[in-house]
């Protein structure tokens, strides 16, 4: 049973590809081996070489043992916690009314 190929914009590759070169020099400078990088994550050292070089085959779950491993699992929580549009989209939307809701007498 083979995984369908997953199609990226050019432009998603090439920041996959630039994470998976960042795990490997994170691992790289913390004198690690492939293999034991793998041992730890609980995948196989195909998969991380998968990761490392940027596959979007890989699950976010993949990525994230191979963080744990190199100490690096909280940067995961960096991923959308600026959203400057969506907080601009969301500030349009909302409706300042000129006076208070009137309160009614059975509260």
């Amino acid at each position: 049973m083979s995984k369908e190929p997953v199609v990226l914009l050019p432009r998603l590759q090439q920041l996959l590809t630039q994470t998976g070169e960042n795990i490997r020099l994170a691992r790289l400078r913390r004198r690690l081996s492939a293999a034991r990088v793998a041992e730890r994550a609980a995948i196989s050292r195909n998969t991380l070489h998968a990761i490392e070089q940027g596959s979007a085959t890989v699950s976010m779950g993949g990525y994230l043992q191979v963080l744990f491993v190199l100490g690096l699992e909280k940067t995961i929580l960096a991923l959308a916690a600026d959203d400057a549009l969506g907080r601009k989209l969301q500030d349009a939307e909302l409706v300042v009314s000129a006076r208070a809701p009137k309160q009614s007498l059975n509260e």
